[in-house]
Order: C-alpha cells, then structure tokens, then sequence
C-alpha cells in the first residue's frame, strides 16, 4: 500500500509535535511544518525512530516566500492526504486596548494564514478527489471571553470558513472537519500568548484583566493532556468517513455548549461573569 501523505503547520510544539508523532507511528508521512526550525529538536527527539518518514519544513504561514515553499515541495510529492491546519497564537486584551493592527496581526496567522495553506492543498485533494482537512479551531471559537477578543474572533472566523468548506469540497470526495479543543496544557497561553500593547497597569481594564487572569490561572490545574488531543485527530485521519462537522475536546466541554444553547443569554452571563468577581 502506497504511505499516505500528511501535513502539519504549527509542528514543533503542543498539538503539532505530539500529532506529528502519532501519525508517524501509523506509518504516515509527515511534512512538519514549522516557523523555526531551530525549535523543532523536541520534535526531532521524539520522532526517533520514524525520522525516515518525517520531512521537516520552514513555513510561517504568514511569510509569501514560504508558502511558495512549500507548495513547491507538495509538487515534487504529487499528493498529500491530510492536512491539520494548526498553526496559531494567542492575542489578548480588552477591546478598547487592542489596536485594529493587532487583530490585523492575529488573524494573519490564525486566519488568512489557514485559508493560505489550504488553498495550497486544496487542488491537489480535488483532483485525487479525496482528502482530509482537519483545522484546529477552539472552545472559543464557540463562546467568547473577556480579555481575549481577537484571538475569540479569528477562531470564530475559522469556524465559518471550515463550514463552508465543508459543503464547497465534500462532493469532490474533500472531506473537513474542526477540531474544537478547550483548555490543555500547551504553550498557547504561555509562549505562544501576546498581549495588546495599551493591555499594561496604565488601562482602565486593568482590575477586570487581574480578575480574567487569575480565573486562568485557577482553571489551568484542570488543563487535560494535549495527546487527548492528538488522538483525536489520528482517529479521524483514520477514518472512512468524518460524519461530523465539529469534534469539541476536553473536560466539560460538551455540557457547556450544551449550557450556552440551552440557557436564555442572560443567564449565562451571569453565569460566566460570576466566576470573575
């Protein structure tokens, strides 16, 4: 049987490396892809073993000269399989702090940096006419959160989009699916978190952000193993046919979706605001 083909952006940390490595160990070739590849050694170090399968590939998906990149190298390759749109960072701080060129940078990456990639992959799953598009969207881009409106919006913005390719690509045997994780223990919030510049002990949010953070602070120890994460993602990589649209992860996700849809809006808000006084 011919080795199927995978890429993945956003590889060298978090739900990218431990994805990486467990497709790998399903015999998949893997094109990881990540923005320095001088931070991809853990990701080398925990390939050991299936290195001969894995190709490792500069792409900010930001970066044009990148892009062109990589879309040289799927020519050489002449197929791929599955693509797991990754990538991303985390803006935060309250609306009147956050500049229109920060959610400008934030949905650079997180948005028009997938459609970017995508549209790389896409003809080459139409005319095989098969092929799955796993984009890693977020509880967030469910529900919103205060102190965090850009990253909320883009990932809002990926939820769109990944519907309407959905029902754009399935009848050319294009199969897309998103992947809504809710807290787990990754580098999001740590090295791969970026406040607004006006987001200091100068803004008159300033109170509201030490309450948002301390409540994030409160919930990290309930933060779930990121290869929960990965093993969903294998599990529709090995799949016939992904049935569904949207796969939510994480402790106590699901009941607070179903929450939010369930209750009147004005109580859930007050729901959600209480946990921050």
């Amino acid at each position: 049987m011919p080795r199927r083909v995978a890429a993945i952006t956003g590889a060298s940390s978090g739900f990218g490396l431990l994805t990486s490595v467990s497709l790998l160990k399903e015999g998949m070739t893997v094109i990881a892809l990540v923005r320095n590849t001088e931070r991809a050694a853990m990701l080398v170090k925990a390939a050991a073993g299936w290195e001969d399968n894995l190709i490792l590939h500069k792409l900010d998906v930001t970066d044009a000269a990148d892009i062109s990149s990589f879309q040289s190298l799927l020519e050489k390759i002449g197929e791929i399989d599955l693509l797991v749109n990754n990538a991303g960072f985390a803006a935060g701080g309250f609306c009147e702090d956050v500049s229109v060129d920060e959610y400008r940078e934030q949905f650079e990456t997180n948005f028009f940096g997938l459609i970017s990639i995508t549209q790389i992959v896409l003809p080459f799953m139409r005319q095989q006419r098969s092929g799955k598009i796993l984009n890693i969207s977020s509880i967030s881009g469910l529900t919103g959160f205060p102190g965090l409106s850009p990253y909320v919006a883009s990932k809002h913005a990926v939820e769109g989009y990944s519907e309407c390719l959905r029902l754009e690509m399935k009848p050319y045997g294009v199969q897309v699916a998103l992947i809504e994780p809710g807290s787990y223990r990754t580098s999001i919030w740590s090295r791969g978190r970026k406040m607004a510049a006006k987001s200091g002990k100068d803004s008159p949010y300033s109170e509201y952000m030490k309450k948002v953070e301390r409540e994030m602070e409160v919930s990290a120890k309930d933060h779930g193993d990121p290869q929960e994460v990965a093993d969903l993602i294998t599990a529709l990589a090995n799949q016939h046919t992904i049935s569904k649209l949207r796969h939510p992860a994480g402790k106590g996700i699901r009941q607070m979706l179903w929450a939010k849809k369930l209750l009147p809006w004005k109580i859930w808000e007050h729901m959600f605001l209480s946990r921050l006084r």
